[in-house]
């Protein structure tokens, strides 16, 4: 399996690759950035290094042969006694549109199912309808339940909009 755990010397090339997916200009690839509704940065070294200290937490890259350029990047997080929360799911945009986002979605998953995964939940802007509409045909269901966005922290970039909400889905493993 291509994933591997990020190493303190990657993390300079994460955030590049995070922050320019999420939040790079927009261009032909705009279902995949955020731009259109929240400026700034996606993450920052400071969030980053605290992000890793959560324990059982794993930062994979992705790349498709050893020793090869990170293409990818995921986020696995235990969040109970079958349930891991995946994140910051990127694809660089150099790589879009080669079916990795899939690829890297199914090796986190069986990397999560492997430390004991039942179930994988995930948060995803509300007005992302692209995006919620892809994880569907991946096999998750919103379960209705929402969070509030972190209007007041700027650690999550700068709202253009007001009607910002996480929408929570969920996928059975196995």
């Amino acid at each position: 399996m291509p994933l591997r755990p990020a190493s303190a010397a990657d993390l300079p090339a994460v955030l590049d690759m995070v922050n320019l997916a999420y939040r790079g200009p927009v261009g032909s690839r705009e279902w995949a950035s955020e731009t259109a509704y929240i400026t700034g940065e996606r993450m920052t070294l400071a969030m980053l290094k605290t992000d890793l200290e959560t324990p059982g937490a794993e930062l994979l890259l992705w790349s498709e042969e050893l020793g090869g350029p990170m293409l990818g990047c995921v986020w696995l997080q235990p969040v109970g006694a079958d349930a891991w929360y995946l994140g910051m799911l990127t694809v660089h945009p150099d790589a879009q549109e080669r079916g990795l986002g899939g690829v890297i979605l199914k090796a986190a998953e069986a990397w999560a199912a492997g430390l004991g995964a039942r179930r994988v939940r995930m948060t995803v802007v509300n007005v992302r309808e692209g995006l919620i509409a892809w994880y569907q045909r991946k096999g998750y269901a919103l379960t209705g339940e929402t969070l509030p966005f972190p209007y007041d922290d700027e650690r999550f970039g700068k709202p253009g909009r007001p009607d910002l909400s996480f929408v929570v889905l969920e996928r059975l493993l196995g």
